[in-house]
């Protein structure tokens, strides 16, 4: 689906779409597609009616990482075990693709022809939008960016990743329920605390992998958190601490899976994956 979506790499102007194609289909987690078909599927949903929202998801999920990663960010050289595109493409091509892979991502969700109900194609719209700006991931880099070389306490550390990391996760499971048409509102609350619980286990997991990893296993540079001075849940907590964080959050996203009963088994799967991974 994602290689179908993206422009070819022979259409001109082929060296921006090049680029795009390096960001997003270079290998990763795919944990935000998932999530969405995970979703769907947990209320019934058939895969196509999934298709158009998990591809979006994972396009506006590259288009961030082509951004993090310029000398202007986050300045890293290494990502999924290859050079980040602006190592490979030049930064100015690295900026394009990323304003491009945006731009994609909402032409294929508005373009989505499984039949959804006007209002909400609407919703699934307007949430991928909130999980992008000021209130999303926009804010969290920049909360992230200001944070550098200060020390906050764990409530702010927490603030800034329900943004950075958790909005486009919980944005994915909410398109999920969206996509599969019918949810109610209690359903989608749950989904919410479930996925709320999911994007600071992932940061978590990240921050402790960061410590511990190797940048072989990992797929980007590790100990670069360290080495820029961010705060980092190990740095604020320590490692014990945030070991137990890290459990009660995703005890917390499985608890709030219970309404679903057998019909939540792969996102609690998930939940568990997020908090167990190697990279």
């Amino acid at each position: 689906m994602l290689a179908r979506t993206l422009p070819a790499e022979a259409q001109p102007p082929a060296e921006l779409h090049r680029a795009m194609r390096y960001a997003v289909l270079g290998g990763g987690k795919r944990l935000r597609p998932v999530l969405v078909y995970a979703t769907g599927h947990a209320l019934g949903a058939a895969p196509e009616r999934l298709d158009a929202a998990a591809a979006a998801v994972e396009i506006i999920h590259a288009y961030s990482l082509v951004h993090d990663d310029l000398p202007a960010m986050d300045d890293d050289a290494l990502r999924r075990g290859r050079p980040t595109c602006h190592v490979a493409f030049g930064e100015a091509m690295a900026i394009l693709a990323g304003d491009a892979l945006q731009a994609l991502a909402f032409e294929v969700l508005a373009g989505d022809a499984s039949g959804h109900d006007p209002g909400i194609h609407v919703e699934m719209l307007r949430t991928l939008a909130a999980a992008c700006g000021s209130h999303g991931m926009a804010g969290g880099q920049a909360l992230d960016l200001a944070a550098v070389g200060c020390r906050l306490d764990a409530a702010a550390l927490a603030r800034m990743h329900v943004h950075k990391t958790g909005a486009l996760i919980r944005a994915s499971v909410r398109l999920g329920a969206l996509a599969a048409g019918g949810a109610d509102v209690a359903t989608l609350a749950a989904l919410d605390r479930y996925a709320h619980g999911v994007g600071l286990a992932f940061q978590i997991r990240d921050d402790i992998l960061d410590v511990e990893g190797e940048s072989a296993t990992l797929g980007k540079t590790a100990g670069k958190d360290a080495a820029r001075a961010k705060p980092t849940y190990p740095a604020i907590l320590g490692m014990a601490a945030s070991r137990a964080e890290l459990a009660r959050l995703t005890d917390a996203a499985i608890a709030a899976l219970a309404p679903l009963g057998a019909r939540g088994a792969e996102l609690v799967a998930l939940a568990r994956h997020v908090a167990e991974r190697e990279h």
